[in-house]
């Protein structure tokens, strides 16, 4: 009898913990910069996203958030599996598979483990991207995305001269889409999660939702793009000269979109999709988080969004992400944890991605593999001055940065780098790289890297053209420098 009473106990005492566990609900947004952040050193104009700034305002919001990769598929594939990508080899969206899933195997992915301990897992939309594992979502709900394009598309500009081969219309676009507001796919991925926690759940949830704005191309219905009339759109601050301290490795990073944006006006139009679609984004990330206000779930639920990596919109002559600046790198990321953030805090420590799967493992009481590259968050959630000497590391191509609390160095597969002051110099203008007085703090940086032999290879991204992709010309399009002070400041 005293046995059984003992077992009866334990199980009671399981159950309750399982019961009391919290919830998480894990919102991501595509190709989605930090010009909300409202910081002058970034962007001076007008972003209208009150539903995101609503969020950073009820819990932590972490200012100086970086992502492992700034490409859609290295990023979420570091973020969901833990593993960095100079580790995994998932430096791009465009890799062999067999190199990464053969490290990959070997791990328990982020909603894997939440599943394994108890939790029903749930996904709609773009969470991840080419890499997962089988069973991981109880639930994965393939809608949303990119949404069918306009008939007369592409609304600005030529179409894409395929060489006479049947191609996708022009993912470099913008303009009003032709679909009503229900019908687009981030519009039914927020409806798909809104009745995920409309739900009766007996066991705790990971619900993520995804949506594909603000990424290309910029179709929104007109009233968003109303928002932002253009003669009101700012441009972001830009340096002439940018570019002449580069190595030139760096230099083949930054191709140009001419045909497309070539004046301070196609500039402010190509602004103003980009702002529209963020406002539309916004708007469904809003219904999602007043459905979980209106839940029975509410006080026990976990709320994280994060946007996979940055966007440069004119800086550095660069309209696109896949580089190793602040502008591509810099991401958002915000965490509402019942019981250990409060309102209106925010945390200025660089942090990393790769530290988002260890903090939710450990919010949720779950062991942490042991294959984590990153560490948890949870000091800082509960205090967000706490001493935090880690840099963020970020990989593109084989290249590699660091982000530290003053500085940036970026690393490339040839050897040659760049150095920022960013006390001095917060829009990485002048490369410090050859200066002696940084000598000393150079080689920190550098040795504060993996070394490269090291890395998982990623052969065949040197040599290869600017501007170039398997799948579009152009992926990585850049805008023409503005020269003699036009526009520049």
């Amino acid at each position: 009898m005293a046995v059984l009473s003992l077992c009866f106990i334990l199980f009671a005492v399981t159950a309750s913990a399982a019961e009391n566990r919290p919830n998480v609900l894990f919102l991501v947004i595509d190709d989605l910069n930090t010009w909300l952040l409202s910081n002058p050193d970034r962007y001076t104009g007008k972003v209208i996203a009150p539903n995101l700034q609503r969020l950073a305002e009820s819990g932590m919001n972490f200012t100086q958030a970086f992502t492992a990769s700034p490409k859609c598929s290295p990023s979420r594939t570091a973020f969901l599996f833990g593993v960095a990508p100079w580790k995994s080899g998932a430096y791009d969206n465009a890799v062999k598979p067999e190199t990464v899933n053969a490290v990959l195997e070997k791990t328990t992915s982020m909603p894997a483990l939440f599943r394994k301990h108890g939790y029903y897992t749930s996904k709609v939309g773009k969470v991840s991207h080419g890499f997962s594992q089988k069973g991981e979502w109880e639930v994965d709900q393939r809608i949303g995305g990119r949404d069918p394009y306009p008939p007369d598309a592409p609304l600005f500009g030529p179409k894409i001269d395929n060489k006479g081969k049947p191609v996708r219309k022009n993912e470099r676009d913008w303009g009003p889409t032709h679909l009503p507001e229900s019908e687009m796919g981030d519009t039914r991925s927020a409806d798909f999660a809104i009745a995920e926690l409309g739900k009766t759940h007996d066991k705790p949830f990971f619900i993520a939702c995804g949506l594909f704005h603000p990424h290309m191309p910029w179709y929104v219905p007109q009233k968003y793009l109303d928002m932002y009339p253009l003669k009101d759109v700012v441009l972001p601050a830009r340096n002439p000269d940018d570019l002449d301290d580069l190595p030139e490795i760096a230099r083949n990073l930054v191709g140009s979109w001419s045909a497309k944006v070539s004046t301070p006006d196609e500039e402010r139009s190509a602004i103003q999709g980009y702002l529209a679609s963020t406002t539309y984004a916004d708007a469904q990330m809003g219904r999602v988080l007043d459905a979980l206000e209106k839940s029975p779930y509410k006080d026990n639920t976990i709320v994280v969004l994060l946007s996979d990596h940055g966007f440069h919109l004119g800086e550095k002559d660069h309209l696109q992400k896949g580089t190793l600046w602040e502008e591509a790198t810099h991401s958002l990321l915000m965490f509402r944890v019942p019981g250990v953030t409060k309102a209106k805090q925010e945390c200025a420590r660089p942090v990393s991605f790769l530290d988002l799967y260890p903090t939710l493992a450990d919010l949720a009481g779950l062991p942490k593999p042991a294959h984590l590259d990153g560490r948890s968050l949870l000091p800082l959630l509960k205090d967000p001055k706490t001493p935090w000497t880690f840099p963020a590391l970020s990989a593109y191509q084989g290249h590699m940065s660091i982000r530290t609390d003053q500085y940036r160095f970026i690393r490339y597969t040839d050897g040659s780098t760049e150095l920022y002051d960013r006390s001095k110099d917060p829009r990485e203008w002048v490369n410090q790289t050859n200066n002696p007085e940084y000598f000393v703090i150079k080689q920190k940086l550098a040795d504060s890297l993996p070394p490269q032999d090291q890395m998982v290879p990623h052969p065949g991204y040197v040599s290869s053209p600017p501007c170039c992709s398997r799948r579009w010309p152009c992926c990585t399009s850049l805008i023409r420098p503005r020269r003699n002070g036009v526009e520049s400041r």
